[in-house]
Parts: structure tokens; sequence; C-alpha cells
């Protein structure tokens, strides 16, 4: 390799400083109406093969497109867009859920799917309760095995027909689903490693009362190294300093 004049070598790094300073917009995605309108005419064309279970097409401000179906339409609408010539969705990319307590139906599932094939992304979305179970999308996408375990042991929702739905990440013996919104922040027990019984054991959570109460001026007066002395009592003339036990 030839070494690097001085002069070059101080104009590359001129370069570099100058750009650095110029850039001081934020980077922000340019709008391609080409791109967003392929988007709408396909998901228009994927709602009119499947009205029966399409709800509801959009494509966000970001040019990702989003299909709302019914819980019914899982197998069939995913179906088609893994095996139809002009979709070919063949990645799941990722399956998660989303709690709105406030809705009727509170958790929203989400898959999101990639086409290698046209380099294209597809959001699709439905809907259940606490009660109501959902098809296992395992026997289309067999990635969905894992987020569907996932799902189950954070935000509760059965699948039908999983072919090994038991927790992923929390304990054994866990209650309850810790990404419900109804889910208190400290849990309802702890775990720990009793040293008599040589052994992890799970007991319920208790905090101390001082962990309870905040005083909004100052939080750390809430812990007793940063708390002001107490006031001794005054002593008049001719008392005596009471005798500590």
């Amino acid at each position: 390799m030839g070494k690097i004049g001085p002069g070059r070598g101080a104009v590359t790094s001129q370069i570099r400083f100058e750009g650095s300073i110029s850039e001081t917009r934020p980077t922000v995605r340019p709008r391609n109406e080409l791109q967003r309108n392929q988007l709408s005419a396909f998901g228009e064309y994927v709602a009119e093969i499947l009205p029966k279970y399409i709800q509801q097409v959009q494509v966000t401000c970001f040019n990702e497109l989003e299909v709302f179906i019914h819980p019914d339409g899982i197998i069939p609408v995913l179906t088609f867009l893994r095996d139809h010539t002009n979709a070919q969705f063949k990645s799941l990319v990722d399956e998660t859920a989303v709690d709105v307590p406030s809705r009727p139906f509170r958790f929203e599932i989400v898959y999101n799917l990639l086409s290698l094939q046209f380099n294209s992304r597809i959001r699709v979305k439905t809907y259940t309760d606490e009660l109501t179970p959902l098809d296992s999308l395992v026997p289309v996408f067999q990635a969905a095995n894992w987020y569907e375990r996932e799902i189950w042991d954070m935000f509760g929702v059965f699948f039908a027909d999983h072919p090994d739905l038991r927790r992923i990440l929390t304990d054994y013996g866990f209650e309850g689903h810790p990404f419900r919104k109804d889910f208190p922040l400290s849990g309802y027990v702890e775990v720990r490693y009793d040293d008599e019984v040589k052994r992890i054991v799970a007991e319920p959570i208790e905090l101390a009362q001082e962990f309870r109460k905040f005083d909004l001026n100052s939080p750390w007066e809430a812990f007793p190294a940063y708390r002001e002395p107490a006031e001794l009592p005054k002593l008049e003339a001719g008392e005596k300093k009471p005798e500590t036990k």
C-alpha cells in the first residue's frame, strides 16, 4: 500500500469535519408515492380475494402495509400470503401481542411477514380476549412455535392445536402473565436461594413500608440514610440529660 501524502490526508479530514457540522437536520425517510400506491393496490387485491376474513387494510405513514383480519382467518389468510404467486411472504419475522385493557378484545396479535422474492413486508393483526383461544400458526410457519409460547407466557393468550404450549421465559410454577397491564410491577412472589433448605424458594413478596411512602419533594427522603435527624427535646436550665439505655 502506498502512503497517503500530507495534502490528501488533510483534504479528507476537512471534508469529514465539514460534513459532520452541516448535517443538522434529522434523517427522515423520503415519501415514496409509487411504493405507497403499490402497497395500497396489493392490500385492496388481497381484500377482494379474501373478503370473508379481511376487515380493514391500511398503509401507514412509513409505507408499511397493515391488514386487519378476523380471528377465524389466521390460517387461511396467512397461508394465502405465504403461497400465492404475487405475495410469497415465506418468512415469519416476528409474532407478538399488545394489551389494551380498555378494549372489549383487549389483546391484539401482530404477525410480521417478509417476502424475500419481492423485498416487501406486511403486518397482519387480529384480536382476542382472555378466554377465547386463537388458532396456532405452527402448521403454516414453524417459526411461530416459540413466538406463541412467549405470547402465552407473557400475555396469557391461548393457542389451540399448538404442539408444545408451555411457558418459555418465566420460572416453573410462575403465576400470572407479566406483560398484562393489570399485572403489578413488583409481581406476586419473590425468588431467592434458601441456605437452610439448600434450594431456590418462591415466597410472597414483602416490601418494607419505607419503600411504599415517598415524599414528592425529595425522593431520597424515603430512605433512612438520607432522612433528617429527629429533633431532640430541649432541656431547661437545671435539668439533666436523660440516660440512654
